[in-house]
């Protein structure tokens, strides 16, 4: 169960979003997933549209699935909500168009802390080598930019999807 969340969480650390036009709907702004973080700080709780590719949706529920940008280097996690029932595995690989409600979530110092800790003892214990070094370097650059950024918090952004397009 540890692991599963410290997948969780680190799936979620590999957000970031950017602006564009919305090809339907002007009364929402659309933005690429690439441009995103650049106004993600400002947009928290607004509805918004973002365009990206579905990389993985859960397979127990269906309930959330990851996109990516097209530099593939930004990522973001979108729960089903609203109109979405569920995301089918049939959606990876598909470019979709959006339509949410970009949430945050805040990882303060003592969680980040305790995470570390967590994956420390999995080392001990024998987990995976690549996997916990993978998470010891996400919570290294966690804690970069908080430093960075003057913040005792690193933010994780998602969204609350309530409808999408396929656009491929």
């Amino acid at each position: 169960m540890r692991q599963f969340f410290l997948l969780a969480v680190f799936a979620l650390a590999l957000f970031s979003c950017s602006g564009g036009k919305n090809q339907g709907d002007t009364s929402v702004p659309a933005f690429e997933l690439d441009n995103l973080l650049a106004v993600a700080e400002q947009a928290v709780n607004d509805t918004l549209t973002v365009v990206g590719y579905v990389t993985h949706t859960c397979m127990h529920s269906g309930k959330r699935c990851i996109i990516v940008g097209e530099s593939q280097k930004t990522s973001l996690r979108v729960e089903a909500e609203g109109e979405i029932e569920s995301f089918s595995s049939e959606l990876i690989g598909s470019k979709l168009s959006i339509t949410g409600i970009l949430k945050e979530q805040r990882l303060n110092q003592d969680f980040i802390d305790e995470m570390e800790n967590d994956v420390k003892q999995l080392q001990q214990e024998g987990a995976e080598p690549e996997a916990c070094a993978a998470e010891l370097s996400n919570i290294g650059e966690w804690r970069q930019w908080m430093a960075d950024n003057n913040k005792d918090y690193y933010v994780i952004y998602y969204m609350d999807g309530l409808k999408y397009e396929i656009l491929d």
